[in-house]
C-alpha cells in the first residue's frame, strides 16, 4: 500500500538555518493566534482559528537546521463528525540541502484521505507551506492568520477588570 500521509516539499534559496528559524516562527507563517513557545524541545503551543479549528502541539523532536516534529496532543474541528481526527498525528519538517538550495520536506503523518478534514487540511497546509512559510523564509514576511481583533479586545477588557 502506498503512503497516503499528506506530504509536500518546498525549495528555497535561503540557508537551512534560515528555513529552520522560519519554521519555528509559527506565528509568522501559520497564525498570529499561537499561544505558547514554539522554538524548543518539549515546548507546547496551541493554535486556533475562530471556532473552526483548535489544536495543541508538543515539539517532540528539535534538531537545529535539520528537523522539527510536532505531536498533536489535542484537536477540534467544528466541521467533522469524528472528533479524534489529527489527535496523535505528527507534523514533520525535514530540512536538507540540495543543489545549493534548501529543501523542506513536510509530512503530516496520520493525515490520510480517509479523514473528513483531508481535502480542507490538504488545501490549508498547501497554502500555509507553499505561500506563507516560503514567503517568510524568502522575504521575512509570511501570511499567517491574523489575530482575532474582537477576541483580543475582549481579553484586554477582562485583564483591565482583573478577571483573567
Amino acid at each position: 500500500m502506498n503512503n497516503q500521509d499528506f506530504t509536500t516539499t518546498i525549495v528555497v534559496d535561503q540557508t537551512p538555518k534560515e528555513a529552520f528559524n522560519a519554521i519555528n516562527n509559527v506565528r509568522g507563517w501559520w497564525s498570529e493566534e499561537i499561544e505558547g513557545s514554539t522554538d524548543g524541545l518539549n515546548d507546547v503551543f496551541t493554535y486556533h482559528y475562530k471556532d473552526v479549528h483548535k489544536c495543541k502541539m508538543k515539539i517532540i523532536e528539535f534538531v537545529p537546521d535539520k528537523k522539527v516534529v510536532w505531536h498533536v496532543l489535542d484537536n477540534y474541528f467544528n466541521f467533522t463528525k469524528d472528533k479524534s481526527e489529527w489527535i496523535g498525528t505528527k507534523i514533520i519538517f525535514e530540512i536538507s540541502e540540495k543543489d545549493n538550495k534548501t529543501q523542506i520536506h513536510f509530512t503530516h503523518l496520520g493525515l490520510v484521505p480517509e479523514y473528513e478534514c483531508y481535502s480542507i487540511c490538504f488545501d490549508s497546509w498547501d497554502n500555509y507551506l507553499k505561500m506563507s512559510l516560503r514567503n517568510l523564509i524568502a522575504t521575512g514576511k509570511g501570511q499567517p492568520n491574523p489575530k482575532d481583533k474582537e477576541r483580543e479586545f475582549n481579553e484586554q477588557l477582562l485583564k483591565q477588570h482583573g478577571k483573567q
